[in-house]
């Protein structure tokens, strides 16, 4: 005899349990578990919820990666784009160049606690980066962190008063420029103990950027880390959003490219008169 109300008798079927049901891909239903949201936001193909999980994923992709960079490099951001050609050949205008604080896995013939070995060093030992010896350091000109970086490579290390020609001339003879002695040249004696510095570019960059007075002798604490690898053109998203970069809308470029830093010719600059102190109109490389 079945019940009163119509209800299910004891061999009756109840009927499907609710909590068996079957996640709806096409769209959140009522009484949704988090476990059943979740799920249905990573399988639903709705454009907009699609939409937004592939930026999501995305984003989150950037993250992990640049995490990791910053765990290699103690650096962060940990990469630099490059915006002028003062490093020609070796790096070009728009390179995403990686960082590395220079006392994280610094060269054996790094110079004393620096954690940098310079292009005269390098010379003897064999040590070599971006086609030449020596390492390229990203440094704060005159120790200002307040303008943009240059990427330059470290040629020697000088001392406080110390009478750096012969060392200069030793080193790059062509770099002095006209100079004949030390009196002749900026920051000789040195003001202070430091790295000389210079641009790899011949053309642009035929001198010291102490001589071309760019910056006094590089200190070691205005060292901000040395440069390990380069991902060409990849940098030029960076210049572009900064409307810096030899593609950024409203420039123009006449194939020698943005501002050189230490460039010390008349093909510095594009529409601008070069001013060697000048550093945030003449610098090398802006924090990606």
């Amino acid at each position: 005899m079945s019940e009163p109300d119509g209800g299910p008798g004891p061999d009756r079927d109840p009927g499907p349990d609710p909590r068996d049901a079957a996640v709806d891909t096409d769209g959140p239903g009522d009484g949704r578990t988090p476990r059943e949201w979740v799920r249905w936001f990573l399988e639903t193909d709705r454009g907009v919820v699609a939409y937004v999980r592939e930026v999501l994923s995305s984003v989150l992709a950037v993250l992990l990666v640049g995490l990791v960079l910053f765990a290699v490099s103690g650096l962060w951001p940990p990469m630099v784009a490059v915006e002028s050609p003062s490093m020609n050949p070796h790096m070009k205008t728009g390179d995403l160049v990686f960082v590395m604080e220079e006392h994280r896995f610094p060269g054996r013939a790094a110079y004393d606690d620096t954690g940098v070995v310079t292009h005269r060093t390098g010379e003897r030992t064999g040590y070599r980066k971006f086609g030449m010896a020596g390492d390229v350091i990203v440094y704060e000109p005159d120790g200002n962190g307040r303008t943009t970086p240059i990427i330059h490579r470290a040629m020697f290390y000088v001392n406080e008063s110390e009478n750096w020609y012969d060392k200069a001339v030793e080193v790059d003879p062509e770099a002095v420029g006209s100079a004949g002695s030390c009196a002749a040249m900026e920051n000789c004696p040195a003001p202070n103990a430091g790295f000389i510095t210079k641009g790899d570019n011949e053309r642009t960059n035929r001198r010291y950027d102490q001589v071309s007075g760019l910056s006094d002798p590089v200190e070691p604490a205005w060292v901000v880390g040395t440069a390990e690898f380069r991902i060409p053109w990849l940098g030029n998203i960076r210049l572009w959003a900064s409307q810096t970069g030899p593609f950024a809308p409203g420039t123009v470029d006449s194939g020698v490219g943005t501002v050189s830093a230490g460039a010390t010719g008349p093909t510095a600059s594009v529409g601008t008169t070069f001013d060697a102190r000048s550093i945030s109109a003449n610098a090398s490389c802006a924090w990606a």
